[in-house]
């Protein structure tokens, strides 16, 4: 027995470093604070893109301890200096959200105190902070108080959350998975597609419905095909609209829509990823009614709330779908079953271990309101018809007025070399690597995409992506 106690005890004097002692806290969190602070002010000065790599074998595992120093160092060398800055204000490529600082505060508390936020029983105050969260979101969107939600890790976990309780409501399984039919945009996101294919629905018939010259769903030729396929002994079951797709930023006609799926008794699904929370704005309001008739919805805080990756937020009014394929029970959380219980996160999602993740969103909405947020939305879609109307001044074509802060442009030339000119001029443009920006193809067309969302975005961001636009002109036209 003494030998073995002898043992345990060196055990534990070997793992305690695990637990610094508070002056070690106290030096980790300085130079962190350090670290930050030079991060954030260096971000109006640095570029918001660089092609460099990692250097290779700089970032491999070590077994040997090293100092917080040295580590915040790689860190700022290999990591943070490298690729995409997706927290710089000239970061206008995929769809940015920034992430602001006070989220970052509270994902380090809810590390800290560790909290689990999958069961009430586990966490009633995580459970809680989550559950007002979604039922915000309940009324920001018109959605009814039965409804059900979940905070996951982004927009494709929340699509298949959706997408599950869809399938399973109109129990499209086995054999009838070939002739049941989805209806989705040309430009519906890929994580859609991929969600299918996870929940079985590979073969599953999907038509894709024209869109108009502003790149929004025809709800005219949706009503036809829906009835072609009816008289064709088919089995439509789901329509996916968009608020806000990522190519164009466009919205779809949703109440038009929503009164073809309540006609067909069909489950109306909106991804309002990116777009969604336009809602609060005055501008885009009106543009966005009929969203509220979705049976359900996805939405991304850490998008067009500006939060750090990895929060997206999914409703749903059908409660019995989505506890069909989420809620198990097993013999030992048989204590954290009890009645008159909330929702449990972990009963409406995949996921069974949850991060704490809803204290990003909640404390920065209690710190600041949400007045900053819609001016900063407000603000995004004034900046963007700004860039148009420079890059017009400039000889560019434009696409259609969008609807959102996405949009896209080129610089026309003769057809033969009109691609390859634009394709080189973006080449500059990443050289330069100031401002970020991102190329997509319409109709066949390649064009460069910019995507006004950041927080950090402000009118000096697009006045020195013009500067940079007008130099890469000047190299390119040398070439051609």
């Amino acid at each position: 027995m003494e030998s073995l106690i002898q043992r345990i005890k060196a055990l534990q004097e070997s793992s305690e470093a695990l637990e610094p002692s508070e002056e070690q806290r106290n030096s980790y969190t300085s130079q962190l604070s350090t670290f930050t602070n030079r991060f954030i002010n260096g971000l109006s000065i640095n570029p918001a893109y660089t092609s460099a790599k990692e250097t290779k074998g700089a970032l491999a595992i070590s077994s040997t301890p090293r100092s917080f120093e040295s580590l915040l160092a790689l860190y700022e060398q290999e990591v943070a200096s490298k690729g995409i800055n997706a927290a710089s204000g000239g970061h206008l490529g995929y769809i940015p959200g920034g992430g602001i600082f006070t989220a970052a505060l509270a994902d380090y508390m809810a590390d800290v105190t560790n909290e689990y936020s999958g069961m009430y029983y586990a966490s009633p105050g995580a459970v809680s902070i989550e559950n007002e969260l979604i039922d915000w979101m309940k009324v920001v969107f018109g959605f009814p108080k039965e409804a059900v939600g979940n905070l996951t890790s982004g927009g494709s976990i929340a699509n298949l959350i959706a997408l599950t309780a869809a399938r399973d409501h109109h129990g499209v399984r086995l054999d009838r998975i070939p002739t049941s039919v989805i209806y989705v945009s040309e430009q519906v996101h890929h994580c859609i597609q991929k969600a299918l294919r996870i929940i079985g629905l590979e073969a599953v018939i999907i038509r894709y419905v024209p869109l108009n010259e502003q790149h929004r769903m025809k709800a005219e030729a949706l009503s036809k095909m829906i009835a072609e396929d009816l008289e064709n002994d088919l089995h439509p079951f789901l329509i996916i609209a968009s608020a806000g797709t990522t190519d164009t930023g466009a919205i779809d006609p949703l109440r038009a829509i929503g009164c073809i799926a309540q006609e067909h008794d069909l489950w109306y699904h909106v991804d309002g990823a990116y777009g969604g929370f336009f809602i609060l704005t005055e501008s885009k309001k009106e543009m966005l009614k009929g969203i509220e008739m979705a049976d359900s919805l996805v939405i991304d805080p850490h998008k067009s709330l500006f939060l750090p990756y990895g929060l997206g937020a999914v409703l749903v009014k059908n409660k019995d779908a989505v506890f069909y394929s989420h809620h198990y029970t097993a013999n030992y959380m048989q204590d954290a079953i009890q009645e008159h219980t909330p929702i449990n996160p972990a009963d409406v999602s995949p996921e069974l271990t949850k991060h704490f993740r809803g204290l990003r969103l909640w404390l920065p909405l209690q710190l600041h309101g949400i007045t900053p947020f819609i001016s900063c939305l407000e603000e995004k879609l004034l900046l963007t018809r700004y860039f148009r109307e420079q890059l017009v001044n400039r000889g560019f074509a434009v696409g259609p007025e969008p609807d959102l802060s996405v949009s896209y442009f080129w610089f026309p030339k003769e057809t033969a070399q009109e691609d390859r000119f634009n394709q080189a001029l973006l080449k500059e443009l990443h050289a330069n690597g100031q401002v970020f920006l991102s190329s997509t193809r319409i109709g066949g067309k390649f064009v460069i995409r910019m995507a006004l969302l950041s927080f950090r975005t402000k009118l000096a961001t697009i006045d020195t992506a013009l500067e940079m636009i007008d130099s890469a002109i000047k190299k390119v036209s040398l070439s051609y």
